[in-house]
């Protein structure tokens, strides 16, 4: 018997990558009903075609209007808090589109879930939070912080806690470089790359799905949770994905690796603790943990009493942890489906199959 046998978890978001990987994994579990909360009729139209099961109901509604909110959070057990604008460039250009989601819209679920007596909430956030230099990272870091206070607010006996997790880049996720650079291999262009020398984390669909389980697990209110990634340079995964397809034709393995330069936003190499968060991080093995600050609004606790540990410190980045090379980064490349689909390693999926996952 798990921790979910005969509750109701509700996924904000639940049509993006993250949801379809945790319905994956919970659909033939003893969980009682999985609720999909999401503004795309369309994605939610494929899904229930696709999966056919009666433990999964659907709500059109968005994450920025309360009342839509409340119907899809009576009942509910568990919530996972994964709704989200996430890509830098729209963000870069509307953020106030990026505010209302995934802050104002974030706190809405936030704020229903504590009134309906939600006993868990867990909110997904990404590394571009941790020093953030474009719209969508701010959003995420804000959307961060409205999660942690909110959890230092109800304290450790509440009825509701509330954690956060954050994590890299997860591969080929929808709107990802990988399923972009294949496709512009297939279609016979180059490969577009705007930094070879830049790094990310690489972690796939269900280490997302692990790290948000474990924090679920895991959390007290206020709590960050992280899980410990390897790396890898662009340009070692332009070449690992080369190498791959080549399996398939050898001239996917003489495609060019066109530099483009830095798009508008990003950083060369992201951060996923932060060297502050770090001074007070449990190491939790394949995790850190790093819990919430519980200094009440006294100036004086932040002006007169520092921290000697934090100039020894060093952030947690995708330049100083486990670096993949191309033969590393391959292994990790066959985790992903539709490489595996590709490649004739595994039965293509059904048409109603996301691609991205």
């Amino acid at each position: 018997m798990s921790v979910f046998k005969d509750k109701v978890l509700l996924i904000t978001g639940g049509t993006g990558s993250f949801g379809n990987a945790v319905l994956r994994r919970f659909l033939d579990s003893d969980i009682k009903e999985i609720r999909v909360f999401s503004r795309d009729e369309k994605k939610q139209d494929d899904m229930r075609h696709r999966l056919q099961s009666p433990k999964v109901k659907f709500y059109i509604g968005d994450v920025r209007d309360r009342v839509s909110v409340d119907v899809a959070m009576r009942g509910v057990d568990y919530v996972f808090s994964a709704a989200a604008l996430k890509q830098v460039p729209s963000c870069e250009f509307f953020p106030m589109e990026a505010t209302r989601t995934n802050v104002l819209g974030t706190e809405n679920v936030l704020l229903s879930a504590i009134e309906h007596g939600v006993k868990n909430v867990v909110v997904l956030s990404t590394d571009k939070a941790a020093y953030p230099i474009n719209a969508m990272g701010i959003s995420k870091a804000l959307m961060e912080k409205v999660a942690i206070a909110k959890g230092r607010e109800l304290g450790e006996d509440a009825a509701t806690t509330i954690c956060c997790t954050r994590y890299g880049n997860v591969m080929a996720s929808r709107g990802s470089v990988i399923p972009l650079w294949v496709r512009q291999m297939k279609e016979g262009g180059p490969i577009t790359v705007t930094d070879p020398e830049m790094t990310r984390f690489m972690m796939t669909l269900d280490d997302a799905v692990d790290l948000v389980m474990y924090a679920f697990e895991h959390g007290h209110n206020g709590d960050l949770f992280v899980q410990k990634a390897p790396a890898a340079t662009l340009k070692v995964l332009a070449a690992a994905l080369k190498e791959l397809y080549a399996r398939i034709d050898p001239k996917y393995g003489e495609t060019e690796v066109r530099v483009i330069g830095t798009r508008h936003g990003e950083k060369l190499y992201e951060t996923l603790v932060t060297r502050e968060e770090m001074s007070k991080a449990v190491d939790m093995g394949d995790y850190y943990r790093i819990p919430c600050d519980t200094r009440d609004l006294n100036y004086d606790k932040f002006f007169t009493e520092g921290n000697e540990k934090l100039s020894q410190i060093e952030d947690y980045h995708s330049h100083n942890t486990e670096r993949l090379d191309v033969e590393g980064m391959k292994r990790l490349l066959l985790k992903l489906r539709f490489v595996r689909e590709d490649l004739g390693l595994e039965e293509r999926a059904d048409s109603y199959e996301i691609k991205s996952e």
